[in-house]
């Protein structure tokens, strides 16, 4: 066990779902391939040109507030952050500094320091001895939620950027596509040997979560090597190279003075309280069944397992199927229960190895309705459903169709019993004999004989009635 505790405070950026960029009416399309189309004399620093502020931003960050439980500002303004790089046009972001829009709150026991919202800057590519810059991306709006210095391995990190990306995407505040850049990690690492902060270094260049695991694990032995060895940390911003596994230099770290934040004279200041639709009263009234709330739900109303909760919440496309067919089963919680072991078990499944639209949420609850009722068994459950997810169909023609119906009449398969037992007389006397387990063996053999379609507990009732009388 290492001398050295971690300590992680994560800065994390996100690009807004709006359909205009943050301070001008370019399209804001994450999907555009061609370069610098969507742009304006605004977003490019045209000189004589004035920004106005998307409210339809500043409401996205704010519900993300109210979900988190932060403090919204009354008094919010956005400011310069000053700094030259040629993905920046003005030679400046707008950003916030001072009075960020949320405040403080918590997000999967993780702690909160802030959250505001900025601009996007242009994005780059490298080739050979030259960069190109596409300004498409220039003055997106752009959200950073910044975290308190409370985390402490890299499975916790993970676990909290995880949460962030789907309750973002519940709010509709963003897609967070991390392979389209639209979600952003940032880690800064330090370790100390008591309850002191040490040294910070923080990691960018992070496109993954498994990444961000990474960079952490990485950095924390780096940094503990290096300490052993008598250097001394230098606070520091480096990259994450994820072909090799391992951070490297870029720059010094700045300081907040090194950007010469100030107000930015061409914007309002906010005051959100006189605006009542951004009022944190009105927006909780509107916000949708957040992540753990429908984790708690599923919990409590069906009891079902912990992993299958977690795949309704994440997928969304299952999560909308498995509503459905819990409405059609009328919320029963066995029924409910049933139906998540054939999602998550077969239907997963089947989708993994061959990716299809999902069955109808109606046929899929009816197969749930016959395998609850004793008319499908479980073997023909799982072959029906095959057909209805490969070719659809009424549950109750394809189980006809296929010879897939439960026969439990016991008239039925007394006469298949005796055929069983007169076929086997020697494991009939050893079963009298006192070996009960060849019981299972009865039961295949009915199985076998009605191929799969008789009920295996009315077939173990009559081998039992006829082997003992």
């Amino acid at each position: 066990m290492s001398e050295y505790k971690p300590t992680i405070g994560l800065e994390i950026h996100a690009e807004l779902h709006t359909k205009t960029k943050m301070f001008c009416d370019s399209p804001n399309n994450p999907d555009e391939k061609r370069p610098n189309v969507n742009i304006c004399p605004i977003c490019t620093a045209q000189p004589g040109t004035l920004p106005v502020i998307n409210k339809a931003a500043v409401a996205h960050v704010l519900r993300v507030g109210v979900a988190v439980g932060g403090e919204l500002a009354d008094y919010s303004e956005f400011d310069r952050k000053n700094y030259f790089y040629p993905d920046l046009p003005k030679g400046y972001q707008i950003s916030q500094y001072k009075y960020p829009l949320v405040s403080g709150g918590s997000l999967n026991g993780v702690e909160l320091t802030r959250i505001h919202l900025e601009e996007d800057a242009a994005s780059n590519s490298h080739q050979g001895d030259h960069s190109l810059i596409d300004y498409n991306r220039a003055g997106m709006p752009l959200m950073e939620l910044v975290t308190e210095p409370v985390l402490h391995d890299s499975a916790t990190a993970g676990a909290f950027a995880r949460e962030l990306q789907l309750l973002l995407r519940t709010l509709g505040a963003s897609e967070a596509n991390m392979e389209k850049g639209q979600m952003r990690l940032e880690a800064n690492v330090s370790i100390s040997k008591d309850d002191t902060l040490g040294t910070k270094v923080e990691v960018k260049n992070i496109n993954s979560f498994k990444a961000l695991e990474k960079a952490i694990e990485y950095e924390i032995k780096r940094q503990t090597k290096a300490l052993n060895s008598g250097e001394t940390i230098v606070q520091e911003t480096r990259g994450w190279d994820d072909n090799k596994g391992e951070s490297f230099s870029q720059r010094s770290k700045e300081e907040a003075h090194d950007y010469r934040y100030f107000p930015d004279p061409d914007l309002p200041k906010l005051k959100l309280s006189e605006i009542p639709e951004m009022t944190a009263e009105v927006i909780a009234r509107d916000l949708p069944e957040l992540p753990w709330q429908k984790r708690e739900r599923y919990q409590s109303a069906f009891g079902i397992k912990a992993e299958d909760i977690e795949s309704y919440v994440t997928d969304r496309e299952l999560g909308e199927f498995f509503e459905t067919v819990v409405a059609a089963l009328a919320n029963e919680p066995e029924k409910v229960k049933l139906a998540s072991n054939y999602i998550t078990s077969d239907l997963l499944g089947m989708r993994l190895k061959d990716p299809k639209p999902l069955p109808e949420a109606a046929s899929f609850a009816k197969l749930i309705e016959m395998t609850a009722a004793g008319e499908l068994s479980s073997r023909g459950a799982k072959d029906l459903l095959a057909i209805l997810y490969s070719e659809g169909g009424d549950p109750a023609q394809i189980a006809d169709k296929h010879g897939l119906i439960q026969r439990s009449d016991e008239g039925a398969l007394k006469q298949m019993v005796e055929e069983v037992l007169a076929e086997n007389p020697q494991v009939v006397e050893d079963y009298k004999a006192g070996n009960e387990k060849l019981m299972q063996f009865f039961i295949g053999q009915g199985m076998k004989k009605s191929q799969g379609s008789a009920n295996p507990q009315i077939l173990a009732k009559l081998f039992k009635e006829a082997l003992t009388s």
